[in-house]
């Protein structure tokens, strides 16, 4: 277990969801592979979604780059 996994755990046990996502992103860069990668950087989007985070809409871009996810599209109209 490394110095992040060690933080993560902690942060989840405190419910601190703004240091989950700095650690999970920053865990993305660290990572050696491009699958664990986009897992980190998954987690970190919704933390930051969770929070409110200015980086929310970087991270997005970061999983849209790649490949990892959709660029969201113009609104639908409800089906009814």
């Amino acid at each position: 277990m490394n110095s992040i996994d060690t933080a993560l755990l902690a942060a989840h046990a405190a419910g601190d969801g703004l240091t989950m996502m700095q650690l999970y992103a920053q865990a993305a860069e660290t990572a050696e592979t491009p699958d664990a990668a986009a897992f980190f950087l998954t987690h970190a989007y919704v933390f930051a979604l969770e929070a409110g985070h200015a980086d929310a809409p970087a991270l997005h871009q970061r999983l849209i780059d790649a490949g990892r996810e959709h660029p969201a599209g113009p609104p639908r109209r409800p089906r009814r």
